[in-house]
């Protein structure tokens, strides 16, 4: 849905030094608006000129029934039915994941003579590997899958220091049509299943244990054997396909052999804005992070940047992470785009500080992201400097700023291009 970026608050060399400046001494700067425009695609319309917003998935097939689409008591329902007795499901849980297998031959504990039969009951082909693309240092990997039904997702496998972060797709395309996505250029396909989400983080965590994930610490300090942060920010929009996805967020964070066993606070949902769900997400008792896609503080720009705003507006999408912060307890992140001479105006990092601290202090937290440059576009990044001022404004306003570190320039970071090009 958003130009790819490392999730986490990764301090940069300008950030520490942005408080040294002050307001009043900074240059005045009087660059063009540029307002966004599609390139090399057509947007699609309704006929009164505004981008079409899809928020239901087309009636589609979907994948067959996995075992991560069920919780552990459906599991051992489902071996009775087989006359299988239950405990069985509790050692093929702990196979799928905690060993991210699928192999029957390495499943000594289960009859033999029903092991294949169990894996294809069970385990049914959700994701296929189509394409891997990894960074020269190895330390962040770009897959393409393509599902049963031939439609092709992305996700993205990266390590930190002491940590590994996939970010995961939520829906074949998108229905947001947001002008630079590529994942919102042929629209929303289908909702993904709770399993083809969970399936991502169990194929990355098989790639790890296999060696497959570079840049190990030489220092003697912990290395993440496992994918230890999930964020929502692959294709789709997340809130979109709300039952299946906060399904998968619960199967994330349920103790072995129910699922993953990863920490809640270490995942986190985005949106672009879809305001009842972000209430309803404030009132689901899990302790995730929320992130709000806002890449503009003001409705003129924020109407054309992100079509969702003509439903709900700037205040509407602030009021609601506001909510759940209040409900939760948790902070929010504010994911922030800066593009060139369209979002990145020292104006507008006054307009945003004030709408936030109009809500409180200490409830939030702005992430502004460079976009990954692309020449000769209107699509891209910041300069330097503008953006230094941008995140200047913020912190001299009392708002907590981090700039985020870029991920993925090499091998095509923006989810949607490899899918695109295929």
């Amino acid at each position: 849905m958003e130009r790819m970026t490392s999730p986490e608050n990764t301090p940069s060399p300008a950030v520490a030094a942005s408080a040294v400046t002050a307001s009043k001494t900074r240059p005045a700067r009087r660059a063009a608006q540029v307002m966004p425009a599609t390139e090399g695609w057509k947007q699609a319309k309704d006929p009164g000129g505004r981008p079409l917003l899809q928020f239901k998935s087309p009636r589609v097939s979907q994948p067959p029934v996995h075992l991560a689409d069920m919780t552990l008591p459906e599991r051992e329902a489902k071996f009775k039915e087989m006359g299988l007795p239950a405990f069985r499901a509790k050692q093929l849980s702990v196979h799928y994941f905690q060993h991210y297998t699928t192999d029957p031959e390495r499943m000594s504990d289960l009859p033999k003579d029903r092991r294949a039969e169990i894996v294809d009951t069970m385990f049914p082909k959700l994701l296929t590997e189509v394409k891997r693309l990894t960074t020269d240092n190895g330390d962040t990997i770009k897959f393409l899958w393509r599902l049963f039904d031939g439609s092709l997702v992305e996700s993205v496998l990266m390590r930190y220091t002491g940590r590994v972060t996939l970010c995961v797709s939520s829906q074949c395309g998108c229905g947001m049509n947001c002008p630079f996505c590529a994942t919102g250029q042929a629209g929303l396909t289908r909702n993904m299943s709770t399993a083809e989400i969970l399936d991502q983080i169990v194929q990355a965590n098989r790639v790890i244990a296999e060696g497959g994930l570079g840049h190990l610490r030489r220092d003697g300090g912990h290395d993440a054997e496992r994918v230890t942060n999930i964020v929502f920010m692959g294709m789709g929009e997340p809130l979109a396909n709300y039952k299946r996805v906060m399904k998968a967020v619960h199967r994330m964070a349920a103790e072995a052999p129910e699922g993953l066993g990863m920490s809640a606070r270490g995942i986190t949902v985005s949106t672009v804005g879809l305001v009842p769900a972000i209430n309803k997400l404030a009132e689901e008792g899990i302790a995730i992070t929320f992130a709000l896609s806002l890449h503009a503080p003001d409705d003129e720009l924020r109407d054309e940047l992100i079509p969702v705003n003509s439903q709900w507006k700037v205040d509407e999408a602030l009021d609601a992470a506001y909510n759940y912060y209040k409900v939760t307890g948790r902070r929010v992140s504010i994911e922030y785009a800066l593009i060139k001479d369209m979002n990145d105006h020292p104006w507008r990092a006054e307009l945003l500080a004030k709408k936030l601290n109009q809500r409180g202090r200490g409830w939030v937290h702005v992430n502004p992201i460079p976009l990954n440059p692309t020449p000769g576009s209107i699509w891209t990044s910041s300069e330097p400097e503008v953006m230094q001022e941008f995140i200047n404004t913020l912190i001299d306003n009392g708002v907590p700023t981090t700039l985020r570190d870029t991920r993925g320039k090499e091998i095509d970071g923006a989810c949607g291009q490899l899918a695109a090009a295929e």
